[in-house]
């Protein structure tokens, strides 16, 4: 003997083999119209269902109204996927699907740093595992007794439970456990760099420099980039000591002039501190 729904469109029929869901006529309707009311009114009779698995995956780690919203959504999925003539209750068939969508929430939102999608799989698998071992064995387990339990290698327990570490970061302000001296994480690494001063300062002096003639740059280069006197300089230039100091002096103050000048230019293209050195 078979119960019979007729509506709007084919006739649908479920017999033994398939179980009549006391919600299938309204699935039916919706399918045919596709009214936003009737699936509101759906949702809303199995949001208990969808409060019960949030509740199955609660922590401290995500606010409890965050995980059934989650799992609201993934219910609102269920519903626009279920097809009650294939004789399976939506309940079994909403299960997996909001399960899956709370899920994918942890996977995706829960990690400080995100390994790969297997590595977190693993590690939250070893996780639940631990704590089942723990609760027979009243210990914690050995790396090897988690293999066992999860049909994975000793290498690929210890692998997850190291990515499992990726889930939740330390501020950098809190005391490091490992340090004496109580300092935060953030005085353990890092250092200033000079190398952005020194660019500065490149940048500063080659825009200085252009303002000089060929040869107020060359003797400036020659005393000080490459160390020489001035009768070293005036030898190279073939001009005495008297002349390579005066061109050098003259060259010294242009340069002092022009720093005076664009030091304090928000036009000038260079380091204001280090045109200031200059000029002084």
């Amino acid at each position: 003997m078979t119960n019979e729904l007729r509506l709007a469109g084919p006739v649908r029929r479920f017999g033994r083999d398939q179980p009549y869901d006391r919600s299938a006529a309204l699935f039916l309707r919706y399918q045919a119209t596709r009214d936003a009311a009737l699936r509101a009114e759906i949702v809303t009779r199995h949001l208990p269902l969808a409060r019960s698995l949030a509740r199955s995956f609660d922590t401290s780690r995500v606010p409890f109204d965050d995980l059934m919203q989650v799992a609201s959504i993934g219910l609102i999925k269920a519903v626009e996927r279920y097809d009650p003539a294939f004789g399976t209750a939506f309940s079994t068939f909403a299960v997996p699907t909001i399960r899956g969508e709370i899920q994918r929430y942890f996977r995706d939102h829960t990690w400080g740093v995100r390994p790969p999608r297997d590595l977190q799989e693993r590690a939250l698998a070893l996780l639940k595992a631990s704590d089942q071992i723990r609760g027979e064995l009243g210990r914690s387990p050995t790396a090897a007794e988690l293999a066992e339990r999860v049909g994975a290698t000793v290498e690929e327990v210890l692998e997850g439970l190291y990515a499992g570490q990726a889930r939740d970061g330390d501020p950098i302000e809190q005391p490091a456990d490992d340090r004496d001296d109580g300092l935060p994480y953030r005085d353990s690494f890092g250092v200033d760099d000079s190398g952005y001063d020194r660019v500065d300062s490149a940048v500063t002096a080659h825009t200085l420099l252009t303002q000089l003639t060929v040869l107020e740059r060359r003797v400036l280069h020659l005393r000080f980039n490459q160390d020489l006197t001035q009768d070293e300089v005036g030898q190279l230039l073939g001009c005495s000591q008297m002349q390579v100091s005066r061109i050098q002096r003259a060259a010294m103050s242009k340069l002092a002039q022009i720093a005076e000048q664009g030091a304090d230019d928000p036009g000038f293209n260079a380091s204001p501190a280090l045109a200031r050195s200059v000029a002084s």
